[in-house]
């Protein structure tokens, strides 16, 4: 018998007793589905003979949904910060058991199914997710734009920039170690949650696994929580800043490499493409493409800095390895020696300026003289800041 499942009198006993898997579902008005969800977890803890508690993450209901947990057994947990994230946040704080499993209380999963996702915990993987896709989606449990768009385009962007391995990145049904998902670290409020803990267990290398699971139709009579483009733009935005790769530096790179190739062709003279010619403008064009580049280079790697130093990515070889051999004085040196052929550059076209008694100048050949000196200034300028503004994120490094 559960802990839930226990009588009110038994409480001290069952507090005394080990708890191995607490079940908490994230609840804001469920009241027509809440009772379904609680005795088909109870019945599942009975056939698994665990001893387990059954938590109801309370995100502030007015229907009653508390009452309704709480007469049959299940521990409610008041959580006040509005969201998804933060109902199973809150309700997993208060877990005693040493595997959780959480759930929606809409009953769209089935509770007495949680046997496989149990056992690969006791296997020891550390976060065992559900594939909605692999075990099966029952006519209207889904719409089509979340099942033929969004859930596969945003689990395909999961795996190109986490290495995610696994096939349903949404699905509500998962599994872990209370002691893993307390490493995790996890913030998010909204939605984004689901995608978050993948994403950390990923980066962390954690040991993942995923079971068939089968989705319902929920059974509720109003609509449901979820907002198809708030909600999924929520986990495309989370994505996109928790990657600085495919953020800043993937796009740094080409829009850098880009504008270094087309300024070198065009430095030497007009270029005529078909029935175009490209000249000055064009080189002006791929200066700024230079710049911008650089630029996001440069946030690329001040925000994976951050984010090791913060905890929210692990650490890295190769960024550890920069500040022992990368440190401020090397980058003020290359800012410096930037600058300096900079100011060269702008030397020699006042040179050529001063070879017409400072009167009017052909742009197209001046152009060709200012552009590059302008661009080099301000690419050494900026990397003596970043070199300074590096420094400082990474003083604690240098201290360890």
């Amino acid at each position: 018998m559960s802990v839930a499942q226990r009588p009110r009198k038994q409480a001290s006993a069952a507090t005394a007793t080990p708890v191995e898997l607490s079940i908490v579902m994230p609840c804001l008005n469920e009241a027509e589905t809440l009772a379904t969800c609680i005795h088909k977890a109870q019945r599942a803890t009975k056939q698994l003979d665990v001893a387990a508690e059954i938590i109801v993450a309370d995100n502030g209901s007015t229907d009653g949904s508390q009452a309704i947990a709480r007469e049959l057994g299940a521990r409610v947990v008041p959580v006040a910060r509005k969201g998804y994230g933060s109902a199973l946040i809150g309700g997993i704080a208060q877990a005693r058991g040493r595997y959780v499993i959480m759930g929606d209380a809409d009953d769209s999963y089935d509770f007495t199914a949680i046997g496989p996702l149990v056992g690969k915990l006791r296997e020891g993987f550390d976060l065992v997710m559900g594939n909605r896709f692999a075990g099966g989606i029952e006519s209207g449990a889904m719409v089509w734009s979340h099942r033929w768009v969004g859930n596969p385009a945003l689990t395909f962007i999961s795996r190109v920039f986490f290495h995610t391995p696994v096939g349903d990145m949404h699905c509500g049904l998962r599994g872990f170690r209370k002691d893993a998902y307390e490493r995790l670290r996890l913030r998010a409020s909204g939605m984004e949650f689901a995608s978050e803990m993948v994403v950390k267990a990923s980066l962390q290398r954690m040991k993942i696994a995923e079971v068939p699971i089968t989705l319902h139709p929920d059974g509720r009579s109003r609509p449901p929580h979820l907002r198809t483009w708030r909600d999924g733009w929520r986990h495309l935005r989370f994505m996109l800043l928790f990657s600085p790769r495919w953020l800043f530096l993937y796009p740094g790179i080409a829009l850098f490499g880009l504008g270094l190739v087309v300024g070198a062709i065009l430095e030497t003279g007009p270029k005529q493409v078909g029935a175009v010619q490209l000249d000055i403008h064009t080189l002006l064009l791929a200066s700024f493409a230079c710049l911008i580049g650089y630029q996001l280079i440069v946030f690329a790697v001040f925000t994976k800095v951050f984010a090791m130093e913060q905890g929210f990515h692990p650490p890295n070889p190769a960024y550890r390895a920069m500040f022992r051999y990368v440190k401020l004085e090397t980058g003020l040196l290359l800012g410096a020696l930037t600058v300096l052929a900079g100011l060269v550059g702008l030397v020699a076209a006042v040179v050529s300026w001063s070879a017409v008694d400072f009167g009017s100048l052909d742009p197209r050949l001046t152009m060709r003289e200012v552009i590059p000196a302008a661009v080099l200034l301000t690419l050494g300028v900026q990397t003596v800041f970043a070199s300074f503004f590096l420094s400082i994120l990474g003083l604690e490094s240098e201290d360890r």
